[in-house]
């Protein structure tokens, strides 16, 4: 696995592999890496070179966030990638990523989406990943890149900034891997103390339940929604929402149409924000 810290690096190395006819895909990722990020590696893998970037992000993190503490080990990551197959890892600095420093430099935001769910608690947050984002594509150029299923709000987003300004990258949605108690994996789930991981799958658990009274015939989703959010918050969540919405552009479900739903949650659990979703066909 080659390890490069520049753009020009990352670009050239990019382009002779796709000028040999190989495809190369981009794993974007902060760092911290479990068996989720590894799945993304395989999967990226199977169509030909994986390249993984490891940036921790400071502009999607809100005042009083955990930047400063989030978990940072390049060199654990590197030895955990070389052993998943990862061909390049790009780990830039904030000088090759922000060159004109953090302050001065041109944002990439995707207006409407970003504001909703996720983005009503996170203000400044999906702002912040599309601006990276769209800096990372640009400077590597990839055939493709792939973003976990649990961040999902943030895949259609980055669909639709990829759609909007032509970049000619193909996404791919990786699925969500999860503990074998059904717990999402996530890098924050470090955060959780032995009590609150024993109570985190219950997040998935519930989530479950509302799709399975939606395959019902369930139709009144406010109520729903409700009483999911009032069952987390009675077993120890301070849940952000719970929202059904369409899985295709996250708009308002009619109760009569036909389609595919994706069922969302953000919750606290002690010093750890979770998040879940569970997508199904009706």
């Amino acid at each position: 696995m080659r390890v490069v810290k520049t753009r020009a690096r990352a670009r050239a190395q990019v382009r002779r592999w796709q000028e040999a006819g190989e495809r190369v895909t981009l794993v974007p990722t902060m760092g911290a890496l479990h068996e989720a990020h590894l799945n993304l590696v395989r999967l990226a893998k199977r169509s030909g070179r994986a390249a993984v970037s490891i940036f921790v992000n400071p502009t999607q993190f809100a005042p009083g966030e955990d930047f400063e503490r989030y978990p940072r080990d390049l060199e654990a990551d590197a030895a955990m990638l070389r052993e998943g197959g990862a061909d390049l890892l790009f780990a830039p600095g904030a000088e090759e990523v922000y060159p004109g420093g953090l302050e001065a430099t041109t944002r990439v935001e995707v207006p409407g989406l970003s504001a909703e769910l996720c983005g009503a608690h996170r203000p400044a947050h999906f702002a912040g990943v599309t601006s990276v984002v769209a800096r990372l594509l640009l400077v590597m150029l990839p055939d493709a890149a792939i973003f976990g299923r649990k961040d999902y709000q943030q895949l259609v987003i980055l669909r639709r900034m990829v759609e909007d300004l032509h970049i000619p990258v193909e996404v791919v949605e990786g699925p969500i891997t999860r503990e074998d108690d059904g717990l999402a994996m996530s890098s924050r789930n470090r955060y959780l103390n032995t009590g609150q991981r024993q109570l985190a799958p219950l997040l998935h658990a519930v989530l479950q339940e509302c799709a399975q009274r939606l395959r019902k015939g369930e139709r009144d989703f406010a109520r729903l929604e409700q009483e999911a959010a009032a069952r987390l918050r009675r077993k120890g969540f301070a849940p952000d929402y719970v929202a059904v919405r369409r899985a295709g552009d996250l708009g308002p479900p009619a109760a009569a149409a036909a389609g595919e739903w994706v069922i969302l949650a953000a919750a606290w659990l002690g010093a750890a924000r979770l998040i879940d979703n569970v997508v199904f066909r009706q």
